[in-house]
């Protein structure tokens, strides 16, 4: 007798349906599997048999045939437990069959039939209402991720028992439903930071309210308790709120990653994402073996955090340089290829020198001659070139840090930001790819950002006196852009221009004491 299920394998951020036949034939004794499947999806045939053995049902004694098609593509992973079991259940007439082909159905078996969570809920579900399928059956915990999906029925269980008794039409299991648009007005303007917790930096606020605006890179020096890592945490809370969409394409990646928390549905903020500097390459920018999506991709529409910037392998910052310009990451292999998005804010901090006190306004630093030129030296030009904004952090004083008045909320920062995106979105309406002045190419900012005949003399005077490197110049057109369109602003003026070559710390040839 043959039957026919139908499961899913995760292929980047996309899924394919896999169409699982189990055949049992009183021909003979014996258990084959077929169809490229991993250790993982081999060694579920204990799990299966154990499983079926303590719900109180039978494993078939006779020839039995599993076929994972297509057979060119790899099967990975635990989660084709289910539909393999009740495929075994079909064929001996323990279950009823009939309507299985309506469904997608994924989960891994415990040996008690309990059934456990799987990865990749949210793309298997997208792509079952696209070919059509009835329904979606996996295990509870992931439901509410793949209820999202409107037109598709989606049934949590918590064991396979129910799952059988489902089909045998003994009992119903329960569909889930999320009112995706409702949870999402709800939440999207939550946000657990805040600026107002911040006491004084002033002008580091205005530099993060300036790169939240053009969706500028930033960089912060300063020593060791100047608030870098607590300034860098807000600046999620002042970008635009995510769009249904953005948040679906960013919910895709952290399902297919399994770092989605339990019972979860949509990722309703933006996400910041803070990997420690001892990351591999790998790590950061995704693939291995069995391929996964890294932090540039988990970070995407989001924030990605690099702390202590110097001290991460120069190998590990310079893989982020294409991913940075084309906001994607291809991991090519032998016998294929996989995508994931990654259009991130990259906003990365450092002390000025190995001691942390170089131009500190107290405290004298130790460093020998020429060491604080070796240590900015680590992170390569041609990754500074792909960040705008360069600030210098100053440490507190103490009337500022014992000041009781509130600063300017998160909330207020995020209205003005969400203004200037405005405009940008107006103006490069017809510009495919760009949706923000950071992601402007050369040409695009000399038809954008002209500048009159004085403002091209003070950009002039500033690049000669504090000897700023060629590289600054599209840069601090671009910040003055931004600028300019939260001053709304339609022509970039010399005190929009002034500000931005304020931003260019790292691009003066005397700084750090060479």
């Amino acid at each position: 007798m043959l039957i026919r299920t139908f499961g899913s394998a995760v292929h980047g951020v996309s899924a394919v349906t896999i169409t699982i036949e189990v055949n049992v034939s009183d021909k003979g004794v014996g258990y084959s599997l077929v169809g490229l499947p991993d250790n993982a999806v081999k060694e579920g045939h204990q799990r299966i048999e154990t499983a079926i053995k303590n719900i109180g049902y039978k494993m078939p004694r006779m020839r039995v045939v599993i076929n994972m098609a297509p057979a060119d593509i790899r099967k990975e992973g635990s989660s084709y437990d289910l539909p393999i079991a009740l495929g075994y259940l079909s064929c001996s007439e323990q279950m009823n069959g009939s309507t299985i082909h309506k469904y997608i159905i994924m989960g891994e078996l415990a040996l008690d039939g309990t059934l456990k969570p799987i990865k990749g809920a949210l793309p298997i579900a997208i792509q079952a209402r696209t070919e059509g399928f009835e329904g979606f059956i996996l295990p509870k915990e992931n439901a509410r991720e793949a209820a999202i999906v409107n037109n598709l029925k989606v049934y949590g269980a918590d064991n396979l028992s129910d799952v059988v008794k489902f089909f045998n039409g003994e009992i119903s299991l329960e569909q889930v439903e999320v009112d995706t648009r409702k949870e999402f007005e709800e939440n999207i303007h939550k946000n657990e930071n805040d600026f107002a917790d911040v006491r004084g930096q002033e002008n580091i606020k205005r530099a993060l309210e300036i790169a939240a605006a053009g969706g500028h890179n930033v960089i912060l020096i300063g020593p060791p308790g100047a608030g870098k890592t607590m300034l860098a945490k807000r600046l999620p809370s002042i970008l635009p709120p995510l769009t249904l969409q953005e948040a679906l394409e960013t919910t895709k990646i952290h399902s297919v990653s399994g770092k989605l928390s339990k019972n979860a549905s949509l990722l309703y903020q933006r996400p910041f994402r803070s990997p420690h500097h001892t990351i591999s390459d790998i790590a950061l920018v995704g693939g291995g073996n069995n391929p996964q999506p890294g932090e540039i991709s988990l970070a995407h529409n989001g924030v990605l955090f690099l702390d202590e910037l110097p001290e991460f392998k120069r190998t590990v910052l310079e893989v982020m340089r294409q991913p940075l310009e084309e906001r994607r990451i291809t991991i090519a292999r032998a016998k294929f290829s996989i995508e994931y998005p990654s259009s991130f804010m990259l906003i990365a901090s450092m002390n000025p020198c190995p001691c942390g006190y170089f131009n500190h306004p107290e405290k004298e630093c130790v460093c020998p001659p020429g060491m604080v030129q070796k240590y900015l030296s680590k992170v390569s030009g041609p990754l500074l070139d792909r960040i705008d904004i360069h600030i210098e952090v100053t440490p507190v004083n103490f009337d500022q840090l014992a000041d009781t008045r509130k600063s300017e909320s998160s909330e207020k920062i995020r209205e003005r930001v969400i203004r200037a995106r405005e405009i940008q979105e107006k103006r490069f309406t017809e510009n495919d790819g760009i949706y923000s002045n950071a992601q402007m190419s050369s040409t695009t900012v000399r038809k954008v950002c002209e500048i009159t005949p004085a403002g091209q003399n003070l950009l002039k005077t500033a690049m000669n006196k504090l000897q700023l490197s060629a590289r600054a110049y599209d840069r601090i057109l671009k910040v003055a852009r931004t600028i300019a369109d939260l001053s709304a602003s339609e022509e970039i003026k010399i005190e929009h221009l002034a500000e931005a070559i304020q931003y260019r710390s790292l691009d003066r040839e005397s700084w750090g004491g060479s």
